[in-house]
């Protein structure tokens, strides 16, 4: 697995090594006991040599027991360098080396990452959570295991990945979950969505996770196993498409909102966690925010979960509050500026 970088490769060249020290330890061995006179120097020059093909002429004329000790060394040795022959070309022709510098540096960056996002799978959904992601400045990391997608994964360098089984604990703990703020599983099969937020639910009882779903049988059981959200992109899309037959403006103009985000307005959650300690127990109202900063609060989430669409001016702020606001990056930026520590 490619998660594992330099392991199948160093276990190639350990072998190699491995085998040929013990051909040099027998062929020295060999020697003495074969050709009395030889001294340990003599026995290790003639079998370095030997295994090296050299062709360099004997110490001592050999008797016919040491010829045919020769020739078996001889025909070790194209075994052990035919294998590390090999191995070495591979690791270099055929670009093993580059990927798994590549990877190893993947992982070091890993290792540093704090509030991430893990997504596992780079199908179409997968993809294009991860562009998203990356259009919103977030650090994604890529689980997928087939060969494929690694190779779609590589055309975007700001994406770090790890080729393995997200169902498994060991990849999840490479992808550095406990620290990780949210993780989207995008697995084509529902089992391996359950099990993954399963896993994932276990090893970080904090983070957020959405899960791809086909069915609404798998809807139920992922959302017991501990996903926060399910989507259902089949569902999903036809309602869209019956949305922009029955509505069409209105989708569309959300759709500007949400998907042309990085162009113009933004619709973007802000958290009251820090608020300022002047406007927290504050009403909408004695913000002044649309003639402060330009921006509109057109929703918030209060402390127990409920969702209020318009909300009224009188409605009092707390830290427990996350608002909705509409506006462009400067006007955010400006409420963030006066309204958070």
């Amino acid at each position: 697995m490619g998660y594992r970088i330099f392991g199948e490769n160093i276990r190639t060249f350990g072998f190699a090594i491995f085998f040929m020290l013990i051909a040099v330890v027998v062929g020295t061995i060999g020697y003495m006991i074969i050709q009395p006179e030889y001294t340990v120097v003599d026995a290790l020059y003639m079998t370095v040599i030997t295994l090296s093909t050299v062709g360099f002429g004997e110490v001592h004329t050999l008797s016919n027991s040491g010829k045919l000790f020769t020739v078996f060394l001889i025909f070790i040795s194209f075994g052990i360098f035919g294998y590390l022959a090999s191995a070495i070309t591979r690791f270099i022709l055929d670009g093993v080396f580059r990927r798994n510098l590549r990877e190893y540096r993947v992982l070091k960056k890993m290792k540093k990452l704090d509030k991430h996002v893990i997504v596992c799978g780079f199908g179409r959904n997968g993809r294009q959570a991860c562009i998203e992601l990356l259009k919103h400045g977030e650090s994604v990391v890529v689980v997928d295991s087939s060969d494929a997608g690694i190779e779609k994964i590589r055309n975007y360098p700001d994406l770090l990945y790890i080729q393995g089984d997200a169902t498994h604990d060991d990849v999840l703990d490479s992808a550095n979950i406990k620290r990780a703020k949210a993780l989207i599983t995008a697995i084509p099969k529902d089992a391996d969505n359950v099990y993954v937020v399963l896993t994932a639910r276990e090893m970080n009882p904090d983070i957020k996770i959405i899960s791809r779903s086909s069915n609404i049988q798998a809807d139920h059981k992922l959302k017991r196993a501990g996903a926060d959200n399910v989507i259902m992109p089949d569902r999903l899309g036809g309602q869209q498409m019956a949305k922009l037959v029955a509505q069409p403006d209105v989708i569309e103009f959300i759709d500007n909102i949400l998907l042309q985000s990085t162009q113009g307005v933004n619709l973007v959650e802000v958290s009251c966690k820090n608020i300022s300690d002047e406007f927290n127990g504050k009403s909408i109202k004695e913000l002044n925010v649309r003639n402060r900063s330009g921006a509109n609060i057109i929703g918030l989430k209060d402390a127990i979960g409920n969702y209020i669409y318009n909300p009224s001016a009188e409605i009092v702020l707390s830290r427990g509050f996350h608002l909705f606001v509409l506006g462009d990056n400067s006007q955010v930026e400006n409420l963030k500026k006066f309204l958070l520590k």
